[in-house]
């Protein structure tokens, strides 16, 4: 590559950046045009063509991106004395490319009109009116635990494999295009991560890669929480790119579904977080509300407590803190704390509707 286009190239980036603070106040023509216009034939495309593939090709595609990457840097690094303004133009233009493709291909995803506005919902709620949400969550929750056959104190593990709950968790989003048809899920490309443990110790459940279209799912993680999580990283693949509003569509396609334990598995996800937000606002109130929970759903969460607990490293807060700086550059501005914005949607959603 000659060194002018490079250079070009290396002076886009921060007209690309510069470009990103501009669209970011228009949410409605990323909405029409992007979101809903652009957007799903890549995703789409994406999909048809790396879906059927039984393993995680973005998973390969990172490997062999890293070790290029570093193979790159091995033969070239004497340049840093030698032509050190070469070496620099030439990363600068290759961040360039790949933050262009980004975006492309996912990324304007992050400036999209908010969901609230979508579903018509408000984002303020009283703290009475979080305690009637969550008591309404509780009584379900404890229900669909009985319904399923358990004893109050026995923790539920859903006798699925998890390629099954994959492939059943579809069933939720099917039903829920039925209520709002800008959820449509089609087609599938859900997998397993190759790389698993190396998520583990990053204290990630999962994650979608842009690049090949594909929803990865950390195969770790306890049985209760996949359905959940393999609907968060489809609600991603669909173009909602805010951790707040997957996790709330993940609640909406698990209730949905016509398997009852991937139902439970939502009803319980949602009522973590309502319980954890009583416990910033009130907390004798959480201790009361906590003695109605069925001991075995308690029992559920404290594995996916002592689960995490066991993986704890330095490495996670490294990571945790590069993603808290990602999603504030990427228009959230609380970053990791924006999940938080999920009970919001839960409790004005469910506000006037059954559970």
């Amino acid at each position: 590559m000659q060194k002018r286009t490079k250079l070009i190239i290396v002076l886009l980036l921060p007209i690309q950046i510069i470009g990103l603070r501009v669209l970011r106040n228009f949410p409605e023509f990323i909405e029409n045009y992007y979101s809903n216009g652009l957007y799903p034939i890549l995703s789409k495309t994406a999909r048809y063509l790396f879906g059927w593939v039984p393993f995680s090709v973005g998973d390969i595609f990172y490997l062999l991106l890293g070790v290029t990457a570093l193979r790159w840097v091995y033969k070239n690094f004497s340049r840093i004395k030698t032509k050190p303004a070469g070496f620099f133009l030439d990363i600068a233009a290759a961040l360039s490319v790949i933050y262009f493709m980004f975006n492309i291909l996912w990324g304007f995803n992050y400036y999209r009109l908010p969901l609230y506005k979508s579903l018509h919902l408000d984002t303020q709620y009283t703290t009475e009116e979080l305690i009637q949400t969550t008591k309404r969550f509780i009584a379900k929750s404890n229900e669909m635990h009985r319904q399923l056959g358990y004893p109050d104190s026995v923790k539920i593990d859903l006798p699925y494999s998890q390629k099954e709950i994959m492939e059943r968790s579809i069933n939720g989003y099917k039903n829920l295009e039925k209520i709002h048809p800008f959820f449509s899920y089609s087609p599938a490309s859900i997998k397993k991560s190759t790389w698993s443990l190396l998520l583990t110790y990053m204290g990630y459940s999962g994650y979608y890669n842009p690049f090949s279209g594909e929803a990865q799912v950390n195969s770790l993680i306890k049985n209760y929480k996949f359905p959940v999580v393999s609907c968060h990283e489809q609600a991603h693949q669909i173009g909602y790119a805010a951790e707040n509003e997957a996790n709330f569509i993940a609640t909406l396609a698990t209730l949905q579904n016509d398997d009852n334990f991937i139902k439970y598995s939502g009803y319980i996800f949602a009522l973590r977080y309502l319980v954890n937000e009583i416990a910033r606002r009130d907390r004798d109130k959480y201790e009361e509300l906590l003695t109605t929970i069925n001991p075995g759903i308690l029992a559920s969460y404290k594995e996916m407590r002592d689960f995490w607990k066991s993986y704890a490293n330095p490495f996670e807060n490294i990571s945790k803190a590069f993603w808290d700086t990602f999603l504030k550059a990427n228009n959230q501005s609380k970053g990791l704390m924006s999940y938080s914005y999920m009970v919001a949607l839960v409790v004005n959603y469910y506000e006037d509707k059954p559970l």
